[in-house]
């Protein structure tokens, strides 16, 4: 490897995901120093040529680069908090979950420190990091972004700076990741449902994932409809998702499976269409969702 060419990094924080990012580093020739709370987790990384620095003021001191990959923002102002002088003058970018005011609080922690700050998002799994499709998003310092971006796509080919308002990646993270745990359960209440029958999960994979690319090229029909306003184009309409709640009591009975977890789902149709939107667009569920703001 030639060190000298490549911006030194260092990664505080190796669980499943800052491993896979400091492996990313490493193979792509960058210098880099690791720190963990449980220094044991640095070994596997250390063999492969990673610098251990035992403590966190250490490791932050050894790169100009600082990735940060701990649980939530918090967790990273804690874990950093030893090493506050050492930040200054350089740059450290989050890639954790965490609420848009999380991110501006550690944007102005890591300001008051002398740092520039770019909050990030991983937008797939641990063993997907570094693949020419995989998607991170960015937020904060453009110069940060501008001047490590080269660095940062050694993480994954689809590397996007959404704006200079440090908090822009968590607001994304939360309004894309929203559609996670829904879908997921779903997947699980239809393999419960053929297990009760006898059939292996795996004869539906093919199905769901056909299911979820219907359901992928309907979103820019929402998008614009939720945008403009305008739910008359109602293809599928709330009244006709209506019906849904009696197809999962059926499938209960049937099956003895727990469909108790959508009926804030089928509660919410209902609040639409007791509002006068049963003919609308399903997708003005998005009016009933929003809450007035407070005065």
């Amino acid at each position: 490897m030639i060190w000298d060419s490549r911006t030194p990094v260092t990664v505080i924080g190796l669980g499943a995901m800052g491993t896979a990012l400091a492996r990313a580093f490493i193979e792509a020739g960058h210098p880099t120093t690791v720190w963990n709370r449980t220094p044991d987790k640095a070994a596997p990384l250390v063999a492969e040529g990673a610098a251990h620095a035992p403590a966190v003021a250490d490791a932050v001191a050894a790169s100009p680069l600082v990735v940060a990959c701990l649980t939530a923002f918090e967790d990273t102002r804690q874990a950093l908090a030893p090493a506050g002088s050492t930040l200054a003058g350089r740059a450290l970018v989050t890639l954790n979950s965490g609420t848009p005011s999380g991110a501006r609080e550690t944007a102005a922690w890591a300001a008051a420190h002398g740092a520039r700050f770019l909050a990030g998002a991983v937008k797939n799994v641990p063993s997907a990091v570094g693949a020419r499709d995989t998607l991170l998003y960015y937020s904060g310092d453009a110069s940060v972004f501008d001047e490590h971006r080269a660095t940062l796509e050694v993480l994954g080919g689809d590397t996007v700076l959404l704006g200079e308002e440090a908090d822009l990646a968590a607001l994304y993270e939360s309004a894309v990741g929203a559609t996670l745990l829904p879908a997921l359960v779903g997947f699980f209440q239809g393999a419960a449902a053929l297990q009760a029958r006898g059939l292996p999960v795996s004869s539906m994979v093919g199905f769901s994932e056909a299911w979820l690319d219907m359901i992928k090229s309907l979103l820019p029909v929402y998008a614009r409809e939720i945008d403009s306003g305008d739910y008359s184009d109602a293809a599928s309409s709330v009244n006709l998702f209506l019906t849904a709640r009696a197809h999962d009591e059926d499938l209960t009975r049937e099956t003895n499976v727990d469909t108790t977890w959508a009926l804030p789902l089928h509660d919410l149709v209902r609040r639409a269409a007791d509002a006068g939107r049963g003919d609308q667009s399903i997708a003005a569920l998005t009016e009933v969702l929003k809450r007035p703001r407070a005065a």
